[in-house]
């Protein structure tokens, strides 16, 4: 029980460590820089804590259960040896982490609400909803089938820098094309794919994956899959931009 409080306590002062430069830099603007006070500063000290707290008990339930089960359900899939449900469980890991991602859901909303006002879709409520469900859904898509590539180069070794740079030539070549209203929207798609969720649970699958394959190397092999997560966003969305 005693052990248990020390890692919390451990847990909580690393949390604030991490904290304490954004609270040192909001402080330094607004009483030196603008020199107002802090408004409302016990609810500021409230709120602190509270996010103190959620990134103690954030982190402590990556260690016990994220991480773990991540690492386990790529080692049993490797065990078990079979390619097509380890790529249908990568391709559902990032779609369904991804659709369901509040960052993505409120830059689809954003993103559909100016569509409209510029006059590229009709302001009704269906449509609205049918340009933020599409882009929610390419998005989703584009991740799900990021994670599978991901799966595919660590069982066959292959270097990850190859299609780090080929994605984003790609990119490059994309934007000339697309209509600007959607660059960048698809280059910040590319941003919130990588959520709270989807972060842990790819990175374990990866290692887990490298580390149960003879002749990988989880430092090298097993890392990479959020890149692949960032970089096809950009492509699938400019693609969905040009087609709609």
């Amino acid at each position: 029980m005693k052990q248990n409080l020390a890692n919390f306590f451990r847990s909580m002062l690393s949390s604030f460590q991490d904290l304490l430069p954004i609270i040192l830099v909001i402080a330094f603007f607004q009483l030196v820089v603008l020199q107002q006070p802090l408004p409302n500063l016990v609810e500021l000290l409230v709120g602190t804590l509270l996010i103190i707290l959620g990134l103690t008990y954030f982190m402590r339930g990556l260690e016990m259960a994220l991480f773990p089960i991540g690492e386990s359900m790529a080692y049993e899939f490797a065990r078990k040896g079979s390619l097509f449900w380890l790529l249908l469980f990568a391709f559902a890991l990032g779609f369904g982490t991804t659709v369901a991602e509040p960052a993505l859901i409120a830059v689809a909303d954003e993103a559909a609400l100016v569509a409209a006002e510029g006059g590229a879709i009709a302001h009704t409520p269906d449509s609205l909803e049918q340009y933020a469900t599409g882009l929610r859904l390419t998005v989703a898509l584009s991740v799900g089938f990021a994670i599978m590539l991901g799966v595919i180069r660590i069982l066959r070794g292959w270097p990850i820098h190859y299609f780090i740079i080929g994605g984003y030539l790609g990119i490059v070549i994309m934007t000339g094309f697309a209509p600007p209203e959607i660059i960048g929207i698809a280059y910040d798609s590319g941003g919130v794919t990588t959520s709270t969720v989807t972060v842990p649970l790819v990175t374990a699958l990866g290692v887990g994956l490298a580390a149960s394959i003879k002749g990988r190397n989880p430092m090298i092999d097993g890392f990479g899959l959020i890149a692949f997560a960032s970089l096809t966003p950009i492509i699938f969305v400019l693609i969905y931009g040009m087609i709609i």
